[in-house]
């Protein structure tokens, strides 16, 4: 989730600490004035939650009360969200345990004393910190939906190559009868139907042909040559123990990864829907690359407030794109940024990557990059840091990226891009995938 550059005008009648936890959160509160603040544990249910709020509302008579918790989103943030009297500051983990370790350097933890020190860092550095300022519902129920969208898109590389190392076993044949691609319904349905080679061997053709018909395979031909494997094939093992255990272990298999599909399926449809709504959609479509799956992430990424994000700077050290410079005496390292947004950064990542294949600039980058012996990866973040600086102006003047404009500033400017981009071939254009 984004933050803000800069704190709001208003200024709390009392602050909050709350170290939370699964089942009671530590709490220590005290009005502006005061140097001897309360503490007591909160219950985490949703009535304790509600009394907790109504007492300060009723307490500070509805006045600006700022809070600071250890996270960017939960529970606990989402039941205090919504209360407009209440300022919540979410405070890095790593921030709050180094402001710790400054005054317990014994490296000693206690959930009130912890609530305390996030009441104390707020109370006398609150300049310093941003507090959280929401985006729209659509725009945050976008980001969260592209963000678990991505997750199960890792579930499912992962059950793929699960599935693969098990077909190896006793059933390599599979792979030439769905297809290199695993991750389809008809292969799902084709291993559940017949998990083994002598069980499909035992199948009529006229059943297997209508087997692949019904899953949109209608290439005779194609059909016609795997009828043909499946006669001539020859099994792998005869050992009963491993085909009894591995095609057991395929049929679960199958039927998870089903499920997921139709789960990632549903994602899509939630957020091509979602997406079509929001005044920026145009914007983030344009970009070469961007495709149904990275453009409404790259539009959560920034968001529907533009002036939290002062400058692209901001972006690129939230997500991590931006590298971390280490200065000490006559040392001076460059690294990558670890303290980051990761999903924020694998987004970047991800765009960047794919946008090499459909924007001839950013190809002829990535390409000098790595002549310079940078590895893949760096090269692509490399490319990402440019790309943020050109989504964020995109984003604050409400325009479409044009490419063309673009490349006529890079050869204003005498950038050595338009020499490698002139030298080059150009990308053919295509539709990115996820």
């Amino acid at each position: 989730m984004m933050q803000p550059q800069n704190p709001p005008a208003v200024e709390p009648v009392a602050f909050v600490g709350i170290d939370w936890a699964d089942q009671t959160h530590a709490v220590c509160l005290g009005a502006a004035d005061s140097q001897s603040p309360e503490q007591f544990q909160l219950p985490h249910n949703p009535d304790a939650i509600a009394d907790f709020v109504a007492m300060l509302r009723d307490r500070f008579h509805g006045q600006p009360v700022a809070v600071a918790l250890e996270q960017a989103r939960g529970a606990l943030l989402y039941a205090l969200m919504s209360h407009e009297f209440l300022i919540i500051y979410p405070i890095n983990p790593v921030t709050a345990k180094r402001y710790r370790a400054a005054f317990a350097t014994s490296g000693a933890k206690d959930d009130p004393a912890d609530a305390r020190l996030l009441w104390e860092l707020l109370l006398k550095h609150r300049d310093r910190l941003r507090p959280w300022l929401p985006d729209t519902a659509p725009t945050r129920q976008l980001a969260l939906l592209s963000e678990h969208r991505r997750e199960s898109v890792g579930q499912r590389t992962r059950m793929v190559e699960q599935l693969r190392a098990a077909l190896k076993m006793y059933f390599p044949q599979a792979f030439d009868l769905v297809g290199d691609d695993l991750a389809t319904v008809l292969t799902c349905d084709f291993l559940r139907r017949w998990p083994t080679l002598a069980q499909l061997q035992t199948a009529r053709p006229q059943t297997v042909r209508a087997f692949y018909y019904g899953h949109r395979c209608r290439r005779a031909d194609l059909v016609n040559k795997r009828i043909q494997q499946i006669k001539a094939a020859q099994p792998i093992t005869t050992d009963t123990a491993v085909i009894a255990a591995y095609a057991l272990r395929v049929q679960v298999l199958a039927d998870q990864l089903r499920t997921l599909l139709a789960g990632i399926a549903a994602y899509d449809r939630q957020i091509e829907q979602l997406f079509a709504t929001q005044a920026d959609a145009a914007i983030f479509r344009s970009f070469p690359g961007s495709g149904p799956c990275l453009a409404p992430r790259l539009l959560a990424a920034f968001g529907t407030h533009r002036e939290r994000l002062a400058d692209p700077d901001a972006v690129a050290r939230l997500s991590g794109i931006a590298p971390v410079t280490r200065h000490s005496g006559q040392s001076r390292t460059v690294h990558r940024r670890q303290a980051c947004a990761k999903y924020l950064r694998q987004t970047f990542h991800e765009f960047a990557a794919c946008s090499i294949k459909f924007c001839g600039w950013a190809q002829a980058y990535y390409q000098s990059q790595r002549a310079c012996g940078k590895g893949h990866h760096v090269a692509v973040r490399a490319l990402a840091f440019k790309w943020i600086r050109i989504l964020w102006r995109c984003w604050q003047d409400r325009v479409a990226y044009d490419d063309a404009k673009y490349i006529a500033a890079l050869r204003r400017s005498g950038s050595p891009l338009v020499q490698a981009l002139s030298a080059s071939v150009s990308p053919q254009p295509a539709t990115p995938t996820s």
